[in-house]
């Protein structure tokens, strides 16, 4: 009974089959292009997302013999998609997750003294991250569009809703509230939209997709649309989210950080909401029918994204996995520090002005320190997360459990354990994105009866433990005290 899992991700979309053991069958992969009509804003057309989708599905159940008995979506969060509620295209580019434009928004919002109250009910910050943020800019900049919203002939999502849409072939307009609690608008405690917040950005309620378990069965592939396939969709969940589903994360304090486009710590914090005063995030975990599960997240903007761009904007590397050998024929970064804040900072500090800065260049510094000093800012800002996270919150980490592309690199593992002070391990699965969601839509439909059943299917690749040392000897000291100097360049 092997499930199709699809991650609509920030630079490609993954499919999967994987069978009952948690095993993986059969891959696809498809890049689509990324937009960058002016500084600071980052955009995707959401045509290029579903042809990618279904190059990537037909390509892994090429792959496969065993026929897919249902399907599990996960996708990038906080992107905003607006499409026509017929014809299922869409008038306009998305505006992605990283995009900048919206922080006069904040900035004014902030200045009302809203930020508060946002706070209370979300669990999130003002801040251009967010999807209401961006709805507001449309509100605001594009009333024609929005006066489409507003009738009801365009509605609108995150890239999850999206993609359903076009799966259904336009029968279901769903969300799940991982999706739902990263939008601005949704009511972390009531677990619903909130009238309110809908006001403050300016988003009809009407628009927006019914919030739905992020297990469960809530429509079914259209065979004209999608592969000539009749699939139950059954699985939905934010790409953080579903990597902690899919590292098996199911306890309060279980822990891991996806090393992706950006990396995200989430620590499962059960059904009790966490709130942190110090720049993390409050988010939902999962909802399998039975009430919200929590988590606590700290939100890296660009780490692996620092890599894409040593490759293609500097040149210094031909592909990123050449960036962990690079990095080994020096011993340290020769005292050269990378700030990789290219579209703000985001956890903990929180800053979208900064810009990314490299200091303490000399005439002895050599494309191998630049790498090297690229993996230890990656290393820097998730200890930042994880310090606040047992600091701040009072949370004990530890161990981290490590995905994501980047995961593969053991030198970045290893810098990660040392700056912690504690054991990162890594599974055999890496891709535990697309696994999550696989997991939830095979839970949603009996493939699995538990998540006991599911924790079984973890393996473990390699353990990663600490340096002696290491994590006091004032690397990261030095880190810290490159911070302000990227901050605020914008402002």
């Amino acid at each position: 009974m092997p499930v199709l899992a699809i991650d609509a991700g920030t630079t490609g979309v993954t499919a999967l089959v994987v069978d009952e053991q948690g095993a993986v069958l059969a891959r696809g992969y498809r890049e689509f292009a990324q937009l960058f009509p002016r500084p600071g804003w980052v955009e995707h057309e959401p045509d290029d997302i579903w042809t990618a989708t279904v190059a990537a599905c037909r390509e892994a159940l090429a792959g496969s013999d065993a026929q897919p008995t249902c399907v599990g979506i996960t996708d990038q969060r906080e992107t905003a998609v607006v499409w026509d509620r017929r014809t299922l295209h869409a008038p306009r580019p998305a505006i992605v997750w990283q995009d900048r434009r919206t922080t006069g928004i904040c900035d004014r919002l902030r200045g009302d003294g809203v930020e508060d109250r946002v706070a209370a009910l979300t669990g999130l910050r003002l801040d251009p991250y967010f999807t209401g943020t961006k709805f507001a800019w449309l509100a605001q900049h594009e009333p024609r569009l929005w006066a489409g919203v507003r009738e009801g002939s365009l509605v609108l999502g995150t890239v999850d809703s999206y993609v359903i849409a076009r799966l259904t072939a336009g029968a279901a307009h769903v969300t799940d509230a991982t999706n739902a609690s990263r939008t601005l608008l949704f009511d972390l405690e009531k677990g619903a939209w909130s009238a309110e917040l809908c006001d403050l950005f300016d988003v009809p309620r009407s628009a927006l997709p019914e919030v739905v378990p992020s297990s469960g069965v809530v429509g079914t592939t259209d065979p004209d649309a999608f592969l000539g396939l009749s699939l139950p969709i059954a699985g939905i969940a934010g790409d953080q989210q579903a990597a902690l589903f899919g590292q098996a994360c199911y306890s309060p304090g279980d822990s891991k950080c996806t090393y992706g486009t950006g990396s995200f710590v989430l620590t499962n914090t059960g059904t009790t909401p966490v709130r942190s005063g110090a720049g993390l995030l409050t988010t939902v975990a999962w909802d399998l029918g039975d009430g919200l599960v929590y988590a606590l997240e700290g939100a890296i903007f660009v780490t692996g994204a620092a890599v894409q761009w040593l490759r293609d904007g500097l040149g210094l590397i031909d592909s990123a996995a050449e960036i962990e050998g690079l990095a080994r024929t020096v011993p340290d970064s020769g005292d050269v520090v990378f700030v990789p804040a290219l579209t703000g900072m985001g956890a903990p500090h929180w800053d979208p002005h900064a810009r990314g800065a490299l200091l303490g260049i000399t005439r002895g510094t050599t494309r191998a320190h630049i790498a090297r000093a690229t993996l230890e800012a990656i290393a820097f800002e998730v200890r930042d997360v994880v310090d606040v996270m047992v600091d701040e919150a009072g949370l004990s980490v530890p161990e981290l459990s490590a995905d994501g592309g980047a995961s593969a690199n053991d030198l970045l593992l290893q810098l990660q354990a040392d700056q912690l002070g504690a054991p990162v391990r890594r599974p055999k699965v890496t891709e535990t994105t697309a696994l999550g969601a696989a997991f939830l839509a095979g839970l949603g439909t009996g493939v699995w009866s538990s998540t006991d059943e599911l924790a079984q299917t973890w393996a473990l690749d390699r353990r990663f433990e600490p340096t002696a040392g290491a994590r006091d000897d004032g690397r990261h000291d030095r880190w810290r005290g490159a911070l302000p100097r990227a901050g605020g360049w914008t402002g």
